[in-house]
């Protein structure tokens, strides 16, 4: 995976996506920074990008056959957190694509796809967190970071595999609630798919962040 490093940027997610359309750059590329001017996140939502945080985006194809195209947030999201979590971490993955350490949000990922490519971008707190965030409990170089992510996207484990230790880590979510398309819903009585989808009063709900 080639990486290009930004002193600064506006988001590497908008920059890649843009590069990406007009043929600049190729899959597989990652952008990388410590510091975004607009960031974005769910929703169109802007991400805080305060100086010194991880903030990456990158472009991929080579995904696994089984995994669901809905569910490749949870995919890349999962990956990372069992990275931070062999370094010692307690964080965990909130449906579908937020990084949480107890009750507080610490980082998010953010999907979409240009034909037959993903760009996957990651946002997490790793030495600053605005009010109301967390921030990542261990110290680790992005470099490492960098390095054992990608190291383990490109071993390409099945969705079945991380689907199975997702699945376990899952009533985690039971005390919060989930974006439904405009409506906010309690995740309390909500089981999971195989798939990665969300059953919830007998309706199957993805979500293609």
């Amino acid at each position: 995976m080639e990486i290009v490093c930004f002193d600064s940027i506006d988001s590497t997610q908008k920059r890649l996506i843009a590069d990406i359309k007009e043929g600049r750059v190729q899959a597989p590329i990652a952008y990388f920074t410590n510091h975004q001017t607009a960031g974005v996140g769910s929703r169109e939502n802007r991400w805080i990008g305060k100086r010194g945080n991880f903030f990456l985006s990158f472009a991929y194809k080579d995904f696994p056959h089984d995994l669901p195209q809905a569910s490749v947030a949870i995919y890349v999201s999962f990956l990372l957190k069992e990275v931070l979590a062999h370094h010692g971490s307690r964080v965990w993955i909130k449906w579908p694509n937020d990084f949480y350490l107890g009750e507080r949000k610490i980082g998010g990922c953010v999907t979409n796809k240009i034909n037959e490519t993903y760009i996957c971008g990651i946002g997490l707190n790793t030495t600053f967190s605005p009010h109301g965030f967390g921030k990542l409990d261990i110290s680790i170089e992005d470099a490492t970071l960098l390095e054992e992510y990608f190291a383990s996207l490109e071993s390409r484990p099945s969705w079945k595999e991380i689907f199975s230790k997702y699945a376990i880590e899952f009533h985690k979510n039971k005390n919060f609630t989930a974006h439904v398309g405009q409506k906010v819903v309690s995740l309390k009585d909500a089981t999971l798919a195989e798939d990665g989808a969300l059953i919830l009063d007998g309706e199957r709900i993805y979500s293609l962040r």
